[in-house]
Parts: structure tokens; sequence; C-alpha cells
């Protein structure tokens, strides 16, 4: 079981590159020059981000975009969210190099099958992030694949450059130029064997999911990822049954983080609706369902609820915790 206090990694900022004008990526090193654990593509590090008190103030997860078999550094991909609840907002205004941070150790929820004879790659916008490391992968084990990327802008494009220089056969769907990528085009005439991956907002998910179920492909070589950033809300006050503690959630925070400025340790991971390791059961009250990982039934059910990134709908909600 992950938690939020499980060892983290000191590692400190030797880089900053403004990729576009939104996009920025952050090299880190461990603080004690030591090599860094290897991971696989799509892996994930979760930062750690103190006030000028030593505070927590905001935990966030990015993918890491750098070779997975160099552990001399990490690289991770910001986005500036200037309505999001502060996390990128800190990581531009705040971080700059020599700074020193905390992340956890990589986290894998949108692994490449080993099996898989060609690998279908779908994108939108920064959601290119995991593939960097994927392509990276690929490449070494010399398996077949393809890139789709579609975006709005140039600002919305991180390494389009680069990845057309490295990549001659990727394709480029600009949107502002009137272009768009077909699911079904993209999927009719694969191979057998062949996987998928799709990484963006839930429209292009939900799209690649619809055109592999209508040709007919098998559910299991369908893969997506999709982090939603908790919302904001009306506070509301959450009830722990079992530890018999009652913390108030701000409007600003998400269950999960009061509950870790709380000192509890719930189990956790991907802080962003998508892995399934912080579910709890709902023993009183009504949420609002922000994630990807539970079913419709359950959602309606109110039953069980993902802390990372679901909020209340009452001005209380009993948990089994």
């Amino acid at each position: 079981m992950i938690t939020s206090q499980q060892p983290s990694i000191p590692v400190r900022v030797t880089g900053i590159d403004q990729v576009t004008p939104s996009v920025k990526t952050f090299t880190l090193e461990h603080t004690e020059g030591i090599p860094l654990p290897c991971f696989s593509g799509g892996s994930h590090v979760v930062v750690t981000m103190k006030d000028a008190q030593g505070q927590v103030c905001h935990r966030n997860p990015y993918s890491l975009t750098s070779p997975p078999d160099d552990g001399r550094c990490y690289r991770i991909s910001v986005r500036r969210d200037d309505a999001g609840r502060g996390g990128s907002l800190f990581m531009h205004e705040r971080v700059g190099e020599g700074d020193f941070l905390d992340i956890s150790a990589p986290v894998n929820l949108f692994p490449l099958n080993v099996l898989a004879r060609r690998h279908v790659l779908i994108a939108s916008g920064i959601g290119i992030t995991p593939f960097l490391a994927q392509m990276h992968e690929l490449r070494q084990r010399g398996v077949p694949y393809e890139l789709h990327y579609q975006f709005r802008d140039d600002d919305g494009a991180p390494y389009r450059d680069a990845i057309a220089a490295r990549e001659p056969t990727a394709s480029f769907y600009e949107s502002d130029q009137g272009e768009y990528l077909d699911p079904l085009a993209i999927l009719r005439d694969q191979p057998l064997g062949t996987h998928v991956y799709v990484c963006g907002p839930a429209g292009l998910i939900n799209d690649v999911s619809a055109a592999a179920t209508k040709l007919g492909w098998p559910p299991r070589h369908v893969h997506s990822e999709a982090f939603t950033a908790p919302p904001v809300g009306e506070p509301f006050t959450v009830v722990c049954h079992r530890s018999e503690r009652e913390i108030e959630v701000p409007g600003t925070a998400s269950v999960l983080e009061a509950l870790e400025g709380a000192g509890l340790e719930p189990a956790c991971s991907c802080r962003g609706g998508a892995c399934g390791e912080c579910e709890t059961r709902v023993l009183e009250g009504d949420i609002e369902h922000h994630d990807h990982f539970l079913s419709d039934d359950v959602k309606a059910a109110n039953s069980r609820m993902m802390i990372c990134v679901s909020r209340a709908r009452t001005s209380r909600v009993v948990l089994d915790l």
C-alpha cells in the first residue's frame, strides 16, 4: 500500500527550460549526487511543494519525460494553469534552479504492454508527456509504434519540433488550422496484436475508446491515462467513522489533502482520480464524483469515493476511515 508518508526522494532542480509560453520542463537530480531509480515509460512522480515556513502546500503528480534507463536525472513538464489550485503556479513562479524539492518514487499506472506487437500512441496537448519516455523505451526495444499528436496551436504543442526531428513518421493535428485526428481511421487497419494508448482530455479518451469498441478491439488492448486536478468547491466536514475524528475540508483542498494535514496517512498514489488506490467507502452523504476509476453504478449509489479528487455535495460526509 502506498501512503502519503512513504519515504520521499530529495532532489535539486538543476535545469529549467521554457518549452512553450505555458510549459516549463524541470530537470531534477538527487541531492546526494547518487543515481535516481530507473523507471518504465508512463511512470509519474508526485512532487511535494513547501511554503516559506516549510509546510506542505501542494502535492502534484507529473509524468516523467526523461529516458527511463538514465538515472542521472529526471525530467518533468508542468503546464501553467492560472485557474487551478496553485501547484502549477508554484512550480512556474517560485521554483528556480538550485532549489530543493521532495518527490515520490516513480509509479507506473500507464505502462506499455510488453506482449504487444505494435503500439499506437495518441496524445493531446500536455498529454504528450508520458509518451516521451515510452517512445524512448520502444526505440530501445525495437518495437513498431506510431504517434498521433493533437494540439490547438503552438503553445499547446510542447515538444512538437523535437518529436518531428526524431520521429519522421509522427502525425500532427493542429485544431486551429482545422486539423483533427480520426480515431476510426487510425485504428481501422491496425494488425492483430496492436495496443492503443491515449492521454489527454476525457473527450479524446472517450472518442478513442468508442472507435476501438466499434471496430471490435479487445478492451484489454485499449489503455488511457487522464489525471484530474482536484476541483475547488464548497467547504464541508468529513467524519472519520473508525478513527472517530471530524476534519474540515476547505474549498481549495481535497479530502485527501485535508486528511494529510490532520496527520492521517490514507492510501494514495496518482492523486488524480485514475488509479483507485484511495477508494474509500461512504457511509453517509452525497458525493460529487470527479474520478476516472469508479463505475457509473458505484457513483450513482454514492457508496464509494476517490478522496483525491471527489467532494461532498452535502455539508457533512461520513467515511469508513
